[in-house]
């Protein structure tokens, strides 16, 4: 078991190891390992023969078992007053703790009601607390390693991603586009009237209206889009498997919501900022990551060349163009 769940750093491949070895351990049908999300809700990371149906419920008692560092038996989900409205299945949850706090919790989910309520001996619990632990501390090394790294790839103003990551994942979805053939758009977008913001009133003023902004344009995009920094008051969207049709159409979004936004009402000032906004994608308009960041780039500054506030597709790269 210590050599499974420590075979990686990554927090979905050490809880997998966890459920994959749970019911070794004792009879269930089903056997799940619950986290948290940053937001601190129940997160379902590993699961091994888990109805969809009684998804819910386990991650509902998991996030009990989590909170409260205990263990957790139920005869019915149905009738508990956790679960309540749940599936008519037994279940039993246990906290993954260690250096004296929990991580997450284990659950097992039955087939069907049970007489009793499922509960283990002082013996067996804590031969399986001995068990578990280890887990418990592969699984927090991996949540520890995952926040540091997020730190490392994330700007500290916006928590938007900063550029080392923006082009990781250029060049990642680059590859991916040679194999799918899916096309592949980036945004970049520049403010204008930000200077104002920090000439009239002050740096502080100017960097939240940027964490405003960020929110604005994360809003404006998809889950699997990747927002970040580039830079001052320069930001880019890559956006996978989106054509120019559809990155004009969320740059559109953006430059839209932008200029309708009034920015800084908490602190009564009520600032107007617009955004030139560049687009480019491949393969229509280059055929690399490098030059699909440059193609971004100067669109958007064709934009600010002819009056700011607006959106300019790239120009596709002839044969001439490369060879000059």
């Amino acid at each position: 078991m210590y050599r499974s769940v420590n075979a990686s750093l990554e927090p979905l491949q050490v809880a997998d190891a966890l459920a994959s070895r749970a019911a070794a351990w004792l009879p269930a049908a089903s056997w799940a390992v619950i986290g948290t999300t940053a937001g601190g809700g129940p997160l379902l990371m590993a699961e091994r023969g888990l109805a969809a149906w009684t998804e819910i419920a386990a991650r509902t008692l998991g996030a009990w078992s989590a909170d409260h560092a205990q263990e957790y038996g139920s005869a019915s989900l149905r009738d508990d007053p956790v679960t309540r409205g749940a599936p008519n299945v037994a279940a039993l949850a246990l906290p993954l703790m260690c250096r004296g706090r929990t991580v997450g919790a284990l659950v097992g989910v039955d087939r069907e009601p049970s007489m009793d309520v499922p509960r283990l001996s002082a013996a067996t619990l804590a031969t399986l607390q001995a068990l578990l632990e280890p887990a418990a501390v592969a699984l927090d090394n991996a949540f520890r390693v995952q926040r540091a790294e997020a730190l490392s790839v994330t700007d500290d103003l916006t928590q938007l991603y900063n550029v080392r990551y923006l082009m990781q994942v250029l060049r990642r979805e680059s590859k991916r586009h040679v194999r799918s053939r899916q096309p592949l758009s980036l945004l970049f977008i520049d403010l204008e009237r930000f200077k104002g913001v920090n000439d009239q009133h002050g740096h502080l003023c100017g960097s939240r209206a940027l964490v405003e902004v960020s929110r604005i344009i994360r809003d404006c995009s998809r889950e699997s889009d990747v927002v970040a920094r580039y830079g001052g008051d320069e930001f880019a969207v890559v956006l996978p498997d989106t054509g120019s049709d559809g990155a004009m159409a969320v740059a559109a979004r953006v430059c839209q919501r932008v200029r309708d936004h009034s920015f800084l009402q908490k602190e009564g000032i009520n600032y107007r900022l617009t955004a030139s906004t560049g687009v480019a994608t491949l393969p229509d308009t280059v055929s690399t990551a490098e030059e699909l960041v440059q193609a971004a780039d100067e669109a958007m500054y064709r934009v600010k060349a002819d009056g700011k506030n607006g959106i300019q597709l790239a120009r596709a790269v002839s044969k001439e163009d490369v060879s000059a």
